[in-house]
């Protein structure tokens, strides 16, 4: 985990869903750079999920983002968005082709899921069944050099920060880390920084910036809603945190594999983030450094 002293300010990495602002990549390109983003997180592009990207595709995107002069952050993949019962090879064979996705894009980090579980199943009982599956995932991104970041959601195993951190502690693979979501934990009934913080910042590695109202579950600009995205954020400033802040602000809609923005709602939601960033001394790295 990149940490610097506490007495140095923070200097964080400024990325963002690109397929919430437009289908077209070189659009989010655009609008990424103009708000001041280094890097993209890659779910779609031209409407097409990272999941069915072939060789070609793939290595149109990586010609238009380095036309562009726009790094990658993250694939955005829907691995562990399936049912528990799937065979253990289902998710492992499709993590095998959004490797060489990652590795294209020179992506260090691909997101992932812990599954469903079916209808009268409860938590406890597709435990293993999670365990089993992540340290399968996790054994083939440790060799494949690439991290796999947890992404906390409703519905799936590691919805909360106690079963997040029984994932990641019960796996116990360096090439398994968290995507911490504010936005989130609120929707599950969950306080995020006074519930989680404390028990998954030892291995939070991806900060994805999105907040939301508890009463509604409606997800709203950051510091806006009931993530406590200011205590989160001054608390990863102390503690020296360095690396990805990610946009994901699923300000005009929200479905099974993702959300949209559209360009205008996406910057007011980079201007909502900036401004507490600002607050917290935080600054963004740019393109010359």
């Amino acid at each position: 985990m990149s940490t610097l002293p506490a007495t140095e300010p923070s200097v964080w990495t400024l990325s963002g869903f690109g397929d919430e602002i437009d289908p077209d990549p070189a659009v989010q390109a655009t609008v990424l750079l103009a708000l001041g983003a280094t890097h993209i997180e890659v779910r779609s592009a031209w409407g097409i999920n990272v999941a069915d990207f072939d060789t070609q595709l793939t290595q149109k995107l990586a010609g238009i983002l380095h036309d562009k002069g726009l790094k990658v952050s993250a694939i955005a993949s829907p691995i562990g968005k399936v049912d528990v019962s799937l065979p253990v090879e289902h998710e492992v064979q499709r993590l095998r082709q959004i490797i060489e996705v990652a590795k294209t894009l020179n992506a260090p980090y691909i997101r992932v899921f812990s599954y469903y579980r079916g209808e009268n199943q409860t938590q406890d009982e597709i435990r293993q069944a999670v365990i089993e599956r992540m340290t399968a995932l996790a054994a083939e991104a440790e060799a494949a050099g690439v991290i796999l970041v947890h992404e906390n959601e409703k519905d799936i195993y590691g919805d909360t920060p106690a079963r997040v951190l029984d994932i990641v502690s019960s796996v116990n693979s360096p090439a398994l880390r968290v995507a911490w979501d504010n936005a989130n934990f609120v929707q599950v009934g969950t306080r995020p920084f006074d519930d989680g913080y404390a028990l998954l910042r030892p291995y939070l590695e991806y900060f994805q910036v999105k907040d939301a109202v508890a009463s509604t579950g409606a997800v709203v600009p950051a510091g806006q809603g009931d993530g406590q995205l200011p205590q989160t954020i001054a608390a990863l400033a102390a503690d020296g945190y360095t690396g990805f802040a990610s946009l994901e602000p699923h300000l005009a809609q929200a479905h099974h594999l993702g959300g949209f923005s559209g360009p205008v709602a996406f910057g007011r939601a980079a201007r909502a983030f900036s401004h507490l960033a600002r607050n917290h001394a935080i600054t963004f790295e740019s393109s010359e450094d």
